[in-house]
């Protein structure tokens, strides 16, 4: 059958060539469609026959699984189980986007997406314990994708051995005979394949460089602390200085050496900006190894806000703050001790500094467990 063209708008495609896109794929026929890198050539996961036509097109083994392709970044648990801390900021921060992470599945069987499924489709997903995502950031892609009530697998829409078509007319010259569909919005928004990134616990290997660079996935991938009290005077700069010593021992470095280990923590006051750290503050952190003498206190903002993977306020009240200053915190500002406040020790007696110093060490000692795996 000769290719069908769907010309679609890039911004706003179609009920009508989204519906038919989602049919041909529903009855197991191949579709090509339009990322945000290159055209994707995608087949039903759970279809015996469009897996059998895609491995065709591709040259690729009945062994071989493909990149599971998703519309929106919530639905990657459903393939992936749940994820790492590292995982988890690189899904927040970096997707929608031009990547696709490898993440680790030791038992495909035990993700929520395989309840209804079978081998033949976890052999289209999974392999080698591992499962590749792409959640593409393009109008047409992100509407097909969730559009679709079954698992969607992709490679780009050329024959192996071929360049990867980052147009319409390119994809039509590749797929021509292999898909029976085209949803053409024209040229891709940066003609370079995704990158990929593979994720093993804590860790992660730029599999391949595309469209981000590795600089960019080391800055996506970084773990950035803030803890933020009221003056930015005592038990703010305190728990920074106790959580740069705390992950120091935990990662076998020195505090200075974190941020080469992609590890940044800071700390700010929602009505800081006025002096340096209070005196007994410094007194009970150089007995802790910790030097707050050149401390200077900082004014909290949004921008600060909305860079960190987490924020860690002493009371309820400073995270209504926090929460106002830049409602999309919302879901990553934790109290730093559950429902206990930290309370605020100026004025008080070095005694007081000790219990609030022990007080941020035992709850930091149980937060960085969950933040730093």
């Amino acid at each position: 059958m000769p290719l069908e063209v769907s010309n679609v708008d890039p911004c706003a495609p179609s009920a009508a060539a989204l519906a038919r896109a989602v049919d041909v794929l529903a009855s197991g026929g191949l579709i090509a469609f339009p990322t945000e890198t290159v055209y994707g050539l995608a087949a039903r996961a759970d279809s015996a026959g469009g897996m059998e036509r895609l491995r065709s097109a591709k040259s690729r083994g009945s062994g071989d699984a493909f990149t599971v392709h998703v519309g929106r970044r919530d639905d990657i648990p459903r393939f992936a189980g749940a994820l790492g801390a590292l995982a988890q900021r690189l899904v927040r921060k970096a997707l929608p986007g031009p990547l696709t992470l490898i993440l680790p599945v030791a038992d495909p069987g035990s993700v929520p997406v395989m309840r209804k499924l079978d081998a033949a489709a976890a052999g289209a997903m999974y392999y080698g314990g591992a499962v590749g995502l792409r959640c593409p950031d393009d109008a047409v892609a992100a509407a097909l994708l969730g559009a679709v009530s079954f698992p969607v697998v992709a490679a780009s829409a050329n024959a192996a051995g071929s360049p990867p078509p980052y147009s319409g007319a390119t994809a039509a010259a590749a797929v021509g005979g292999l898909a029976d569909l085209l949803l053409d919005a024209g040229a891709t928004r940066y003609g370079k394949p995704s990158t990929i990134v593979r994720v093993t616990g804590s860790s992660f290997e730029v599999v391949r460089e595309g469209a981000l660079d590795r600089g960019v996935i080391e800055r996506l991938a970084a773990l950035r602390l803030l803890f933020v009290c009221t003056g930015n005077t005592c038990r703010s700069p305190m728990a920074e200085a106790l959580a740069k010593r705390l992950i120091a021992e935990r990662l076998g470095c020195t505090g200075a050496e974190l941020p080469d280990r992609g590890v940044f923590v800071s700390s700010a006051g929602v009505s800081g900006g006025h002096g340096s750290a209070s005196a007994y503050a410094m007194v009970v952190m150089k007995k802790r190894g910790a030097d707050l003498s050149g401390h200077v206190s900082t004014l909290l903002d949004a921008e600060m806000l909305r860079q960190a993977d987490h924020v860690f306020v002493m009371t309820d009240s400073h995270r209504e703050r926090v929460v106002a200053m830049c409602p999309e915190v919302a879901d990553r500002a934790a109290t730093l001790c559950g429902d206990q406040d930290v309370v605020d020790p100026v004025g008080g007696s070095e005694a007081e500094y000790e219990a609030c110093a022990e007080q941020i060490e035992a709850a930091l000692r149980s937060k960085l467990e969950k933040v730093m795996t």
